[in-house]
Protein backbone atom coordinates (compact mmCIF):
# COMPACT_ATOMS: atom_id res chain seq x y z
CA UNK A 1 0.00 0.00 0.00
CA UNK A 2 1.48 3.18 -1.10
CA UNK A 3 2.35 5.62 1.98
CA UNK A 4 1.87 9.34 1.33
CA UNK A 5 3.42 12.03 2.87
CA UNK A 6 3.43 16.10 3.51
CA UNK A 7 5.39 18.56 1.76
CA UNK A 8 7.57 21.11 3.78
CA UNK A 9 9.94 23.30 2.70
CA UNK A 10 10.33 22.13 -0.65
CA UNK A 11 10.15 18.05 -0.12
CA UNK A 12 8.05 15.38 0.50
CA UNK A 13 7.83 14.90 4.64
CA UNK A 14 6.48 11.79 6.40
CA UNK A 15 4.48 12.58 9.65
CA UNK A 16 5.02 11.88 13.25
CA UNK A 17 2.42 11.56 14.13
CA UNK A 18 1.67 7.78 13.73
CA UNK A 19 -2.18 8.71 12.80
CA UNK A 20 -3.08 7.68 9.04
CA UNK A 21 -6.44 8.13 7.10
CA UNK A 22 -7.11 5.17 4.22
CA UNK A 23 -7.15 6.68 0.68
CA UNK A 24 -10.27 4.96 -1.27
CA UNK A 25 -10.09 3.87 -4.50
CA UNK A 26 -14.30 5.20 -4.77
CA UNK A 27 -14.86 2.07 -8.02
CA UNK A 28 -13.93 -0.52 -5.83
CA UNK A 29 -13.73 0.56 -2.38
CA UNK A 30 -10.42 -0.89 -1.54
CA UNK A 31 -7.93 1.01 -0.04
CA UNK A 32 -4.90 2.26 -2.11
CA UNK A 33 -3.29 4.18 -0.05
CA UNK A 34 -2.84 6.04 3.45
CA UNK A 35 -2.76 9.60 4.06
CA UNK A 36 -0.82 11.20 7.49
CA UNK A 37 -2.85 12.62 9.85
CA UNK A 38 -0.24 15.91 11.51
CA UNK A 39 -1.13 17.03 14.74
CA UNK A 40 -1.04 20.57 16.31
CA UNK A 41 2.61 20.32 16.90
CA UNK A 42 3.50 19.21 13.28
CA UNK A 43 1.07 22.11 11.64
CA UNK A 44 2.74 25.08 14.26
CA UNK A 45 6.29 24.02 12.88
CA UNK A 46 4.93 23.92 9.16
CA UNK A 47 3.71 27.14 9.87
CA UNK A 48 7.03 28.72 11.28
CA UNK A 49 8.78 27.35 8.46
CA UNK A 50 6.32 29.09 6.24
CA UNK A 51 6.92 32.17 7.66
CA UNK A 52 10.54 32.42 7.62
CA UNK A 53 10.78 31.91 3.94
CA UNK A 54 7.45 33.94 3.26
CA UNK A 55 10.45 36.91 4.37
CA UNK A 56 12.18 36.36 1.37
CA UNK A 57 9.57 35.63 -1.15
CA UNK A 58 7.76 39.29 -0.80
CA UNK A 59 10.77 40.86 -1.43
CA UNK A 60 10.74 39.09 -4.39
CA UNK A 61 9.34 41.54 -7.02
CA UNK A 62 5.62 40.59 -8.20
CA UNK A 63 7.22 40.69 -12.03
CA UNK A 64 10.03 37.83 -11.08
CA UNK A 65 6.73 36.09 -9.07
CA UNK A 66 4.79 36.41 -12.15
CA UNK A 67 7.38 34.40 -13.90
CA UNK A 68 7.24 31.46 -11.44
CA UNK A 69 3.35 31.41 -12.08
CA UNK A 70 3.73 31.33 -16.12
CA UNK A 71 6.56 28.80 -15.59
CA UNK A 72 3.93 26.40 -13.59
CA UNK A 73 1.10 26.82 -15.84
CA UNK A 74 3.31 25.85 -18.78
CA UNK A 75 4.14 22.98 -16.46
CA UNK A 76 0.34 22.45 -15.72
CA UNK A 77 -0.35 21.96 -19.22
CA UNK A 78 2.08 19.47 -20.04
CA UNK A 79 1.44 17.25 -16.88
CA UNK A 80 -2.28 17.49 -17.71
CA UNK A 81 -2.72 13.77 -17.94
CA UNK A 82 -0.85 13.12 -15.06
CA UNK A 83 -2.79 15.26 -12.92
CA UNK A 84 -6.15 14.34 -14.18
CA UNK A 85 -5.29 10.60 -13.55
CA UNK A 86 -4.35 11.85 -9.89
CA UNK A 87 -7.88 13.27 -9.49
CA UNK A 88 -9.79 10.38 -11.22
CA UNK A 89 -7.64 7.03 -8.82
CA UNK A 90 -9.07 9.17 -5.67
CA UNK A 91 -12.17 11.08 -6.63
CA UNK A 92 -13.75 8.75 -9.01
CA UNK A 93 -14.95 11.33 -11.57
CA UNK A 94 -14.16 10.36 -15.49
CA UNK A 95 -10.89 11.44 -16.83
CA UNK A 96 -12.70 14.41 -19.16
CA UNK A 97 -14.45 15.44 -15.96
CA UNK A 98 -10.71 15.82 -14.40
CA UNK A 99 -8.91 17.31 -17.02
CA UNK A 100 -11.77 19.88 -16.64
CA UNK A 101 -10.84 20.11 -13.44
CA UNK A 102 -7.35 20.52 -13.73
CA UNK A 103 -7.92 23.20 -16.61
CA UNK A 104 -10.63 25.25 -14.53
CA UNK A 105 -7.59 25.91 -12.05
CA UNK A 106 -5.00 26.26 -14.45
CA UNK A 107 -6.73 29.62 -15.97
CA UNK A 108 -6.72 31.03 -12.35
CA UNK A 109 -2.97 30.64 -12.44
CA UNK A 110 -3.21 32.40 -16.48
CA UNK A 111 -4.91 34.92 -14.63
CA UNK A 112 -2.27 35.36 -11.62
CA UNK A 113 0.75 35.90 -14.44
CA UNK A 114 -0.60 39.30 -14.73
CA UNK A 115 -0.17 40.14 -11.06
CA UNK A 116 2.08 43.08 -11.21
CA UNK A 117 -0.90 44.90 -12.89
CA UNK A 118 -3.13 43.49 -10.29
CA UNK A 119 -1.04 44.65 -7.28
CA UNK A 120 -0.06 48.31 -8.84
CA UNK A 121 -0.91 51.08 -6.08
CA UNK A 122 -2.42 54.76 -6.69
CA UNK A 123 -0.95 58.33 -6.70
CA UNK A 124 -1.83 61.53 -5.87
CA UNK A 125 0.38 64.26 -6.65
CA UNK A 126 -0.24 67.69 -4.84
CA UNK A 127 -2.97 66.61 -2.25
CA UNK A 128 -1.80 69.78 -0.45
CA UNK A 129 0.98 72.11 -0.37
CA UNK A 130 4.51 70.30 -1.60
CA UNK A 131 1.76 66.85 0.14
CA UNK A 132 1.68 64.02 -2.22
CA UNK A 133 -0.11 60.35 -1.63
CA UNK A 134 0.21 57.14 -2.61
CA UNK A 135 -0.55 53.38 -1.72
CA UNK A 136 0.79 50.31 -1.68
CA UNK A 137 -0.91 46.50 -1.61
CA UNK A 138 1.19 44.48 0.56
CA UNK A 139 0.67 40.47 1.26
CA UNK A 140 -0.97 39.35 4.52
CA UNK A 141 2.26 37.11 4.97
CA UNK A 142 1.17 33.26 5.65
CA UNK A 143 -1.98 32.26 4.98
CA UNK A 144 -3.97 28.54 5.02
CA UNK A 145 -6.25 27.34 2.42
CA UNK A 146 -8.23 23.98 3.48
CA UNK A 147 -10.20 22.64 0.78
CA UNK A 148 -12.15 19.78 -0.49
CA UNK A 149 -12.40 16.28 -2.16
CA UNK A 150 -14.52 17.41 -5.02
CA UNK A 151 -12.06 19.11 -6.97
CA UNK A 152 -8.98 18.16 -5.85
CA UNK A 153 -6.75 20.52 -8.78
CA UNK A 154 -9.10 23.49 -9.36
CA UNK A 155 -9.74 24.66 -5.56
CA UNK A 156 -6.13 24.04 -4.72
CA UNK A 157 -4.94 26.29 -7.33
CA UNK A 158 -7.90 28.92 -7.11
CA UNK A 159 -6.81 29.71 -3.79
CA UNK A 160 -2.56 29.16 -4.14
CA UNK A 161 -2.30 31.50 -7.32
CA UNK A 162 -3.31 34.99 -6.27
CA UNK A 163 -2.23 34.09 -2.91
CA UNK A 164 1.29 33.43 -4.05
CA UNK A 165 1.26 35.80 -6.32
CA UNK A 166 0.60 38.53 -4.52
CA UNK A 167 3.71 37.37 -2.11
CA UNK A 168 2.25 35.13 0.42
CA UNK A 169 3.52 32.06 1.63
CA UNK A 170 0.73 29.04 1.55
CA UNK A 171 -0.13 26.04 4.05
CA UNK A 172 -2.55 24.06 2.14
CA UNK A 173 -4.83 21.04 3.80
CA UNK A 174 -6.40 19.51 1.20
CA UNK A 175 -8.83 16.71 2.02
CA UNK A 176 -7.47 13.70 3.29
CA UNK A 177 -9.45 11.75 0.60
CA UNK A 178 -7.64 12.70 -2.13
CA UNK A 179 -4.21 14.12 -1.32
CA UNK A 180 -2.10 13.27 -4.08
CA UNK A 181 -2.87 15.63 -6.32
CA UNK A 182 -1.87 19.15 -3.92
CA UNK A 183 1.39 17.05 -3.31
CA UNK A 184 1.82 16.94 -7.24
CA UNK A 185 0.89 20.10 -7.35
CA UNK A 186 3.64 21.59 -4.85
CA UNK A 187 6.71 19.47 -6.66
CA UNK A 188 5.69 21.27 -9.77
CA UNK A 189 5.57 24.67 -8.05
CA UNK A 190 8.85 24.28 -6.79
CA UNK A 191 9.68 22.99 -10.18
CA UNK A 192 8.44 26.25 -11.34
CA UNK A 193 10.98 27.95 -9.08
CA UNK A 194 9.02 28.57 -6.04
CA UNK A 195 11.39 28.90 -3.37
CA UNK A 196 11.21 25.64 -0.55
CA UNK A 197 8.93 26.53 2.35
CA UNK A 198 6.70 29.27 0.39
CA UNK A 199 4.20 26.33 -0.36
CA UNK A 200 3.43 23.99 2.35
CA UNK A 201 1.25 21.15 2.23
CA UNK A 202 0.14 19.24 5.33
CA UNK A 203 -2.41 16.33 5.61
CA UNK A 204 -4.55 16.32 8.54
CA UNK A 205 -8.24 15.99 10.01
CA UNK A 206 -10.04 18.08 12.57
CA UNK A 207 -6.99 18.60 14.99
CA UNK A 208 -4.71 20.01 12.17
CA UNK A 209 -7.88 22.29 10.82
CA UNK A 210 -8.27 23.69 14.25
CA UNK A 211 -4.35 24.29 14.50
CA UNK A 212 -4.47 26.43 11.39
CA UNK A 213 -7.09 28.41 12.99
CA UNK A 214 -6.23 29.20 16.01
CA UNK A 215 -2.72 29.70 15.11
CA UNK A 216 -1.55 33.65 15.50
CA UNK A 217 1.02 33.33 12.52
CA UNK A 218 -1.72 32.90 10.04
CA UNK A 219 -3.60 35.72 8.47
CA UNK A 220 -5.61 34.37 6.58
CA UNK A 221 -7.93 31.23 5.95
CA UNK A 222 -9.87 30.10 2.34
CA UNK A 223 -12.25 27.37 2.62
CA UNK A 224 -14.73 25.30 0.71
CA UNK A 225 -17.11 22.67 2.08
CA UNK A 226 -20.37 22.30 3.37
CA UNK A 227 -22.17 25.44 5.13
CA UNK A 228 -22.09 24.19 8.58
CA UNK A 229 -18.28 23.38 8.91
CA UNK A 230 -17.64 27.01 6.57
CA UNK A 231 -19.91 28.66 9.09
CA UNK A 232 -17.48 26.92 11.98
CA UNK A 233 -14.44 27.98 10.29
CA UNK A 234 -15.23 31.82 9.63
CA UNK A 235 -16.58 31.71 13.27
CA UNK A 236 -13.06 30.76 14.60
CA UNK A 237 -11.09 32.42 12.12
CA UNK A 238 -12.54 35.76 12.18
CA UNK A 239 -12.61 35.10 16.29
CA UNK A 240 -8.97 34.98 16.07
CA UNK A 241 -8.67 38.36 14.29
CA UNK A 242 -8.11 36.41 10.54
CA UNK A 243 -9.68 37.50 7.35
CA UNK A 244 -11.53 34.53 6.17
CA UNK A 245 -13.33 33.81 3.08
CA UNK A 246 -15.44 30.53 3.76
CA UNK A 247 -17.71 28.71 0.59
CA UNK A 248 -20.84 26.32 1.94
CA UNK A 249 -22.99 24.01 -0.14
CA UNK A 250 -25.67 25.25 -2.61
CA UNK A 251 -29.17 24.06 -3.82
CA UNK A 252 -28.95 25.41 -7.44
CA UNK A 253 -32.52 25.83 -9.25
CA UNK A 254 -32.82 26.30 -13.11
CA UNK A 255 -36.43 28.22 -14.35
CA UNK A 256 -37.44 26.79 -17.64
CA UNK A 257 -39.76 29.06 -18.95
CA UNK A 258 -42.81 27.97 -21.58
CA UNK A 259 -40.91 29.71 -24.28
CA UNK A 260 -37.53 27.79 -23.38
CA UNK A 261 -36.01 25.59 -26.47
CA UNK A 262 -37.20 22.10 -24.17
CA UNK A 263 -34.22 19.94 -26.24
CA UNK A 264 -31.74 22.58 -24.74
CA UNK A 265 -32.51 23.15 -21.66
CA UNK A 266 -33.11 19.09 -21.11
CA UNK A 267 -29.48 18.90 -22.30
CA UNK A 268 -28.59 21.28 -19.94
CA UNK A 269 -30.43 19.73 -16.84
CA UNK A 270 -28.70 16.65 -17.72
CA UNK A 271 -25.11 17.96 -17.82
CA UNK A 272 -25.80 20.37 -14.96
CA UNK A 273 -27.68 17.60 -12.77
CA UNK A 274 -25.73 14.41 -13.51
CA UNK A 275 -21.85 15.59 -14.05
CA UNK A 276 -19.48 14.31 -11.90
CA UNK A 277 -22.46 12.35 -9.96
CA UNK A 278 -23.37 15.96 -8.85
CA UNK A 279 -20.72 16.36 -6.52
CA UNK A 280 -20.49 19.96 -7.23
CA UNK A 281 -21.17 23.12 -5.67
CA UNK A 282 -22.59 24.68 -9.12
CA UNK A 283 -24.78 21.11 -9.77
CA UNK A 284 -28.15 22.14 -10.19
CA UNK A 285 -30.54 19.79 -8.36
CA UNK A 286 -33.43 21.38 -8.74
CA UNK A 287 -35.52 22.12 -11.99
CA UNK A 288 -38.48 24.55 -11.95
CA UNK A 289 -40.90 24.66 -15.07
CA UNK A 290 -43.20 27.12 -15.57
CA UNK A 291 -46.62 25.79 -16.12
CA UNK A 292 -48.08 22.37 -16.00
CA UNK A 293 -47.46 21.73 -19.97
CA UNK A 294 -43.85 22.56 -19.61
CA UNK A 295 -43.27 19.96 -16.56
CA UNK A 296 -44.92 17.45 -18.37
CA UNK A 297 -42.72 18.52 -21.49
CA UNK A 298 -39.40 18.37 -19.61
CA UNK A 299 -40.33 14.71 -17.89
CA UNK A 300 -40.74 13.69 -21.45
CA UNK A 301 -37.43 14.95 -22.58
CA UNK A 302 -35.04 13.90 -19.62
CA UNK A 303 -36.06 10.55 -19.39
CA UNK A 304 -34.39 9.12 -22.16
CA UNK A 305 -31.47 11.01 -21.85
CA UNK A 306 -31.17 10.20 -18.51
CA UNK A 307 -31.64 6.53 -19.75
CA UNK A 308 -28.85 6.81 -21.54
CA UNK A 309 -26.02 7.68 -19.26
CA UNK A 310 -23.33 5.59 -18.83
CA UNK A 311 -21.76 4.58 -14.98
CA UNK A 312 -18.84 3.65 -14.67
CA UNK A 313 -15.24 3.87 -13.49
CA UNK A 314 -12.86 6.29 -14.82
CA UNK A 315 -11.03 3.97 -16.38
CA UNK A 316 -14.06 2.44 -18.57
CA UNK A 317 -13.33 4.96 -20.96
CA UNK A 318 -13.74 8.46 -21.82
CA UNK A 319 -17.64 7.94 -22.68
CA UNK A 320 -18.70 7.15 -19.11
CA UNK A 321 -20.82 10.19 -17.88
CA UNK A 322 -20.25 9.52 -14.37
CA UNK A 323 -18.39 7.79 -11.99
CA UNK A 324 -19.31 6.71 -7.90
CA UNK A 325 -19.52 9.02 -5.17
CA UNK A 326 -17.02 9.56 -2.86
CA UNK A 327 -17.61 7.31 0.29
CA UNK A 328 -19.92 4.22 1.55
CA UNK A 329 -21.12 6.95 3.95
CA UNK A 330 -21.93 9.39 0.65
CA UNK A 331 -23.77 6.58 -1.07
CA UNK A 332 -25.25 5.67 1.85
CA UNK A 333 -26.48 9.12 2.74
CA UNK A 334 -28.02 9.67 -0.90
CA UNK A 335 -29.60 6.50 -0.87
CA UNK A 336 -31.48 7.43 2.16
CA UNK A 337 -32.79 10.86 0.53
CA UNK A 338 -34.22 8.88 -2.30
CA UNK A 339 -36.20 7.07 0.07
CA UNK A 340 -37.36 9.87 2.01
CA UNK A 341 -38.44 11.31 -0.94
CA UNK A 342 -40.83 8.65 -1.59
CA UNK A 343 -41.69 8.35 1.77
CA UNK A 344 -42.70 12.25 1.83
CA UNK A 345 -44.69 11.92 -1.48
CA UNK A 346 -42.31 12.63 -4.45
CA UNK A 347 -42.76 10.85 -7.70
CA UNK A 348 -39.72 8.75 -8.36
CA UNK A 349 -39.86 8.78 -12.16
CA UNK A 350 -35.92 7.06 -12.19
CA UNK A 351 -34.66 5.44 -9.13
CA UNK A 352 -30.94 4.81 -8.80
CA UNK A 353 -30.31 3.22 -5.77
CA UNK A 354 -29.25 0.07 -5.85
CA UNK A 355 -27.35 0.58 -8.98
CA UNK A 356 -24.27 -2.12 -9.79
CA UNK A 357 -21.51 -3.20 -12.03
CA UNK A 358 -19.95 -6.19 -12.81
CA UNK A 359 -16.39 -6.46 -11.27
CA UNK A 360 -17.21 -3.13 -9.10
CA UNK A 361 -19.90 -4.45 -6.70
CA UNK A 362 -18.32 -2.66 -3.68
CA UNK A 363 -18.16 0.77 -5.56
CA UNK A 364 -19.88 3.58 -3.91
CA UNK A 365 -22.16 4.20 -7.36
CA UNK A 366 -25.96 6.00 -7.24
CA UNK A 367 -27.20 6.14 -10.59
CA UNK A 368 -29.10 8.80 -12.02
CA UNK A 369 -32.08 9.56 -10.44
CA UNK A 370 -34.99 12.40 -11.09
CA UNK A 371 -37.78 13.19 -8.75
CA UNK A 372 -40.80 14.90 -9.81
CA UNK A 373 -43.57 16.87 -7.59
CA UNK A 374 -41.23 17.37 -5.27
CA UNK A 375 -42.38 20.24 -2.68
CA UNK A 376 -40.23 22.82 -0.87
CA UNK A 377 -41.15 20.79 2.66
CA UNK A 378 -39.29 17.72 1.95
CA UNK A 379 -35.88 16.43 2.63
CA UNK A 380 -34.80 16.00 -0.94
CA UNK A 381 -35.80 19.78 -1.70
CA UNK A 382 -34.19 21.38 1.95
CA UNK A 383 -30.90 19.24 2.09
CA UNK A 384 -27.76 19.43 -0.23
CA UNK A 385 -27.75 16.28 -1.96
CA UNK A 386 -24.22 16.39 -3.63
CA UNK A 387 -25.50 13.17 -5.95
CA UNK A 388 -26.53 12.44 -9.26
CA UNK A 389 -30.61 13.02 -8.16
CA UNK A 390 -32.54 15.68 -10.25
CA UNK A 391 -36.02 17.04 -8.54
CA UNK A 392 -38.47 18.83 -10.35
CA UNK A 393 -40.48 21.55 -8.77
CA UNK A 394 -43.66 22.50 -10.68
CA UNK A 395 -44.51 26.68 -10.44
CA UNK A 396 -47.98 28.14 -12.24
CA UNK A 397 -46.07 31.23 -12.80
CA UNK A 398 -42.71 32.98 -13.34
CA UNK A 399 -43.14 35.12 -10.08
CA UNK A 400 -44.12 31.66 -8.05
CA UNK A 401 -40.29 30.14 -9.76
CA UNK A 402 -38.69 33.25 -8.71
CA UNK A 403 -39.86 33.57 -5.16
CA UNK A 404 -39.21 30.05 -4.68
CA UNK A 405 -35.42 30.63 -6.01
CA UNK A 406 -35.33 33.63 -3.88
CA UNK A 407 -36.83 31.71 -0.49
CA UNK A 408 -34.21 29.22 -0.40
CA UNK A 409 -31.56 29.68 2.22
CA UNK A 410 -28.67 29.33 -0.03
CA UNK A 411 -27.60 31.25 -3.22
CA UNK A 412 -24.65 29.64 -4.96
CA UNK A 413 -25.60 29.56 -7.82
CA UNK A 414 -29.19 29.95 -10.61
CA UNK A 415 -30.66 29.58 -14.70
CA UNK A 416 -33.16 30.68 -16.35
CA UNK A 417 -33.83 28.82 -19.59
CA UNK A 418 -36.33 31.24 -21.90
CA UNK A 419 -36.32 33.21 -25.08
CA UNK A 420 -37.94 36.42 -23.81
CA UNK A 421 -34.88 38.96 -22.89
CA UNK A 422 -37.08 40.82 -20.66
CA UNK A 423 -38.39 37.92 -18.55
CA UNK A 424 -34.16 36.94 -18.32
CA UNK A 425 -33.01 40.37 -17.55
CA UNK A 426 -35.63 40.65 -15.04
CA UNK A 427 -34.37 37.48 -13.66
CA UNK A 428 -30.75 38.63 -13.45
CA UNK A 429 -31.50 42.22 -11.90
CA UNK A 430 -33.82 40.49 -8.73
CA UNK A 431 -32.70 36.91 -7.84
CA UNK A 432 -30.34 37.13 -4.78
CA UNK A 433 -28.20 34.23 -5.61
CA UNK A 434 -25.08 35.18 -6.47
CA UNK A 435 -24.33 33.88 -9.73
CA UNK A 436 -26.32 33.71 -12.67
CA UNK A 437 -26.69 31.92 -15.93
CA UNK A 438 -28.86 33.14 -19.13
CA UNK A 439 -29.90 30.17 -21.16
CA UNK A 440 -26.29 28.94 -19.42
CA UNK A 441 -26.48 25.86 -16.51
CA UNK A 442 -23.36 26.10 -14.45
CA UNK A 443 -22.84 29.78 -14.42
CA UNK A 444 -18.94 29.86 -13.18
CA UNK A 445 -17.66 33.50 -14.26
CA UNK A 446 -14.36 33.06 -16.20
CA UNK A 447 -11.26 33.45 -14.01
CA UNK A 448 -10.73 36.71 -14.38
CA UNK A 449 -14.27 37.38 -13.14
CA UNK A 450 -14.97 36.16 -9.59
CA UNK A 451 -16.64 33.08 -8.07
CA UNK A 452 -18.99 33.38 -5.23
CA UNK A 453 -22.08 32.72 -3.74
CA UNK A 454 -24.53 34.53 -1.46
CA UNK A 455 -26.63 33.79 1.41
CA UNK A 456 -25.58 30.49 3.25
CA UNK A 457 -23.65 29.75 0.49
CA UNK A 458 -20.53 32.36 1.46
CA UNK A 459 -19.00 33.82 4.47
CA UNK A 460 -17.18 36.63 4.37
CA UNK A 461 -17.06 40.29 1.87
CA UNK A 462 -14.69 38.76 -1.09
CA UNK A 463 -15.12 35.66 -3.57
CA UNK A 464 -12.47 33.59 -4.68
CA UNK A 465 -10.08 34.18 -7.65
CA UNK A 466 -10.28 36.71 -9.65
CA UNK A 467 -9.96 41.13 -8.37
CA UNK A 468 -11.26 39.62 -5.56
CA UNK A 469 -8.64 37.27 -4.50
CA UNK A 470 -6.41 39.88 -5.13
CA UNK A 471 -7.96 42.48 -2.09
CA UNK A 472 -8.35 39.19 -0.39
CA UNK A 473 -4.63 38.36 -0.28
CA UNK A 474 -3.23 41.95 0.62
CA UNK A 475 -3.37 44.64 2.64
CA UNK A 476 -3.20 48.42 1.47
CA UNK A 477 -0.81 50.81 2.64
CA UNK A 478 -0.87 54.72 2.36
CA UNK A 479 1.53 57.00 2.62
CA UNK A 480 1.51 61.01 2.98
CA UNK A 481 4.63 62.31 1.97
CA UNK A 482 5.72 66.25 2.21
CA UNK A 483 9.50 67.33 1.98
CA UNK A 484 9.77 70.33 4.43
CA UNK A 485 12.85 71.81 3.03
CA UNK A 486 10.94 72.85 -0.01
CA UNK A 487 7.93 74.35 2.36
CA UNK A 488 8.00 78.14 3.47
CA UNK A 489 5.51 79.19 6.27
CA UNK A 490 2.16 79.82 4.81
CA UNK A 491 2.38 76.75 2.17
CA UNK A 492 4.55 78.99 -0.39
CA UNK A 493 7.34 77.13 -1.91
CA UNK A 494 10.61 78.49 -1.34
CA UNK A 495 12.41 77.74 -4.44
CA UNK A 496 15.83 78.71 -2.90
CA UNK A 497 15.51 75.66 -0.62
CA UNK A 498 16.25 73.42 -3.90
CA UNK A 499 19.48 75.29 -4.29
Amino acid sequence: MQELTHYVDGALSAGTSGRFAEVLNPATGEVQAKVPLATAAEVDAIVAKAAEAQIGWAATNPQRRARVMMKFGQLINENMDMLAELVSREHGKTLPDARGDVQRGLEVIEVCMGAPHMLKGEYTNDGGPGIDLFSMRQPLGVVAAITPFNFPAMIPLWKMGPALACGNAMVLKPSERVPSTALALAELLKESGLPDGVLQVVNGDKEAVDALLDNDTIQGVGFVGSTPIAQYIYSRATANGKRAQCFGGAKNHMIIMPDADMDKAADALVGAGYGAAGERCMAVSVAVPVGQKTADTLIEKLVPRIEKLKVGPYTAGEDVDFGPVITKQSQDRINALITSGVDQGATLVRDGRGFSLQGYENGFFVGPTLFDNVTPDMDIYKQEIFGPVLSQVRTDSYEDALKLTMDNEYGNGTAIFTADGDTARDFAHRVNVGMVGINFPIPVPLSYHSFGGWKKSAFGDLNQYGPDAFKFYTRTKTVTTRWLSGIKEGGEFNFKAMD
